[in-house]
C-alpha cells in the first residue's frame, strides 16, 4: 500500500467529476462527464437523477483506473454537491419518483410568496438563517409530494426517501446502507434549525414535509459508510460529505473567522467565515452552516451572484464578440478609461443583497462614442461591483471579522482572468488572493475526507493544506474608484422590479 490518496466526488450542476489527490493536495488525475438539464416549462429546471448516480460511478471508476493505483490506496472519499438540488425515491426500489429539481429552479415561487405575505418570514429567517425563496429545497419536496399521485400517502407510510443530491449519491454508493447528509447541505433546505442542529418541527410542519423522509444529519467529516465492492473492485470509505459553496471555502483555508472567498462560475457565491457565532443578517444576507467537525458548529455569511461568468458568455452569445472570454477581455482592455457606461446584468433577478426576482438587465450611460469595448468592460465591471456590495453588506453585518489583513480569496472561471481580478481588488478596495489551481470546490471535500479518516491530524493541519497563491492589491485612484461606485449605486435602482425596489 502505497501513500494514502484522497478521492474527490464532485458533483455539480453542469457537470460530475472526480479528482484524485495525493496526501499534499496535489491532483493527480481528473475524469469528468457533462450533465444534461432539462427546462419543461418557464422556470423549470430539473435533472435526471439516475443519469447523474452513473456519471458518478464513471468518474469515480475513470479516476481510479486512469491513476494506475490500487483501491486499496484511497484513505476515503468526500463528497461535495451542487447544494438545494433535491429528488425523492422509492425506499425498495431506488427509482426517483420525479426528475431531480434544481436549485435554479422557480416553480414554487409562488408558495414562498403566499407564505412571505402570510408574515412568516421573520420565524424563517431566525430558525434557519434563509429567506422563504424557491433556491432552497423544502418547497421543492413539498412540490414533488403534491404533484405525484399518491407520493403523500407513500411518504407517511415510510416507503419513500427524499435529499439533496448528496444523500443520493451516498445512498446509492453504499448500496442503499447509508441515509444521511451533513449540517452544511442540510442548512439549505429551509428545513434546519441552526441553534438545534437538526429537522425543525416548526418548519417542516409549515412547509408540509415529513420527518420519515429525511436523512439523518451528520458532521461534515463523518463516517458515511462504505461504497459497495463492486464500484472500485473493493468497499471504500465514504468519510465526508459538503455542500460545495462550503467545500471551496474548506479549500481557501478559510476556517477562521473574517476570512472570506468567492467562487465566481455562472453566478458567484461568497462566503464570509464567522466562527461559532451565528450572525444575524439585517442586511438581507443568509446565514449557513460553514463545517460541522467534532460536533462544533462554524457559521459563515453567505451573499449570492446570479450573473456573474454568465454575463461574460452573454457578451458572445448576445453581442457576438466571438473567441470565448479571452477575447472579451481584449475588448474590454481597449474601453476608454472613464467611460462611464454601466452593465447591470440582472438577467435572472438580482441576488443579494436586493433579493429582486423580478429585476432585469440595461445597460446604461451609452453615449456615441461608446461600443463594444466599454460595454465588454462594463460587463467584467458588474462582477466587481456586485462584490462590492456583497461585502459591504458583510462589512455591516459582522463589523468584528474585518481588519487590517482582510482579503477576498477567489477561485472559479472568472478568476483566471487578470483583466477581472485586477478589476476587481480595485473596485472594492480589498486585496485579492487567487490561487494556482482553481478546483477548491474538490480539494475542500478531500481534506475534509482526509480529516475524517486520519490522514489530517486537524483542521488547520488540512486547511493548511491549500495551494500557493498570490496577492493582488488596489491600483486606482480613489477618486476614480468612488466614481464608478456612484454610477453602479444610480444604476442598480433603475432595473429594479416595483414591487421591491
Amino acid at each position: 500500500m502505497g501513500e494514502p490518496l484522497l478521492l474527490a466526488l464532485d458533483q455539480g450542476t453542469t457537470s460530475t467529476r472526480a479528482i484524485l489527490f495525493d496526501r499534499g493536495g496535489k491532483p493527480l488525475i481528473t475524469a469528468t462527464r457533462p450533465l444534461r438539464q432539462s427546462y419543461p416549462q418557464d422556470g423549470w429546471v430539473e435533472h435526471d437523477a439516475e443519469e447523474i448516480y452513473a456519471a458518478c460511478v464513471a468518474v469515480l471508476r475513470e479516476a481510479v483506473e486512469t491513476s494506475g493505483r490500487d483501491a486499496a490506496d484511497i484513505a476515503a472519499i468526500g463528497v461535495t454537491n451542487q447544494r438545494e438540488t433535491v429528488v425523492i425515491w422509492d425506499k425498495e426500489t431506488g427509482r426517483p419518483i420525479h426528475p431531480a429539481i434544481v436549485w435554479q429552479d422557480r416553480r414554487t415561487a409562488s408558495v414562498c410568496d403566499a407564505l412571505r405575505e402570510a408574515g412568516h418570514e421573520p420565524e424563517v429567517s431566525q430558525i434557519t438563517g434563509l429567506l422563504l425563496d424557491p433556491y432552497f429545497s423544502g418547497t421543492k419536496i413539498a412540490w414533488m409530494l403534491d404533484a405525484v399521485p399518491g407520493a403523500r400517502e407513500r411518504a407517511a407510510a415510510g416507503q419513500l426517501l427524499a435529499g439533496t443530491m448528496d444523500s443520493w449519491v451516498v445512498w446509492r454508493l453504499t448500496g442503499g446502507a447509508v441515509h444521511a447528509t451533513d449540517a452544511t447541505n442540510a442548512s439549505r433546505t429551509l428545513l434546519f434549525d441552526l441553534e438545534g442542529q437538526d429537522w425543525s418541527p416548526q418548519m417542516l410542519t409549515l412547509l408540509n414535509v415529513p420527518k420519515v423522509l429525511l436523512p439523518k444529519v451528520l458532521d461534515t467529516a463523518d463516517d458515511y459508510g462504505q461504497t459497495t465492492a463492486d464500484i472500485l473492485g473493493r468497499s471504500v470509505p465514504i468519510r465526508a460529505v459538503v455542500g460545495d459553496q462550503q467545500s471551496a471555502l474548506m479549500g481557501q483555508g478559510c476556517i477562521h473567522p473574517g476570512e472570506m472567498k468567492a467562487t465566481y462560475g455562472t453566478g458567484c457565491f461568497m462566503l464570509l467565515n464567522t466562527g461559532t457565532t451565528r450572525p444575524v443578517s439585517r442586511a438581507r444576507l443568509l446565514t449557513t452552516v460553514a463545517a460541522r467537525v467534532n460536533g462544533e458548529t462554524s457559521y459563515a455569511l453567505e451573499g449570492s451572484i446570479f450573473v456573474a461568468g454568465a454575463a461574460i458568455q452573454w457578451l458572445g452569445e448576445g453581442l457576438s464578440i466571438s473567441g470565448g472570454p479571452q477575447a472579451a477581455e481584449a475588448l474590454a482592455r481597449l474601453a476608454k478609461p472613464d467611460h462611464g457606461v454601466v452593465v447591470v446584468p440582472a438577467f435572472t433577478g438580482l441576488g443579494a443583497p436586493w433579493w429582486d426576482a423580478d429585476a432585469r438587465g440595461a445597460i446604461l450611460g451609452l453615449t456615441r462614442d461608446a461600443g463594444l469595448p466599454e460595454i465588454a468592460a462594463a460587463t467584467f465591471d458588474a462582477g466587481a461591483f456586485q462584490t462590492h456590495d456583497l461585502i459591504d453588506a458583510m462589512r455591516a453585518d459582522a463589523p468584528d471579522c474585518f481588519g487590517e489583513g482582510s482579503e477576498l480569496r477567489i477561485d472559479g472561471g472568472m478568476a483566471n482572468s487578470d483583466y477581472f481580478v485586477q478589476r476587481l481588488t480595485d473596485l472594492t478596495d480589498v486585496p485579492v488572493r487567487r490561487s494556482e489551481f482553481h478546483e477548491m470546490t474538490a480539494l475542500g471535500a478531500a481534506l475534509f475526507a482526509g480529516l475524517a479518516s486520519g490522514v489530517y491530524s486537524s483542521l488547520e493541519e488540512a486547511a493548511a493544506i491549500r495551494p500557493t497563491s498570490k496577492q493582488i492589491r488596489p491600483n486606482i485612484d480613489p477618486t476614480e474608484r468612488q466614481s464608478a461606485l456612484a454610477r453602479w449605486a444610480d444604476a442598480v435602482p433603475r432595473v429594479r422590479s416595483r414591487q421591491n425596489a
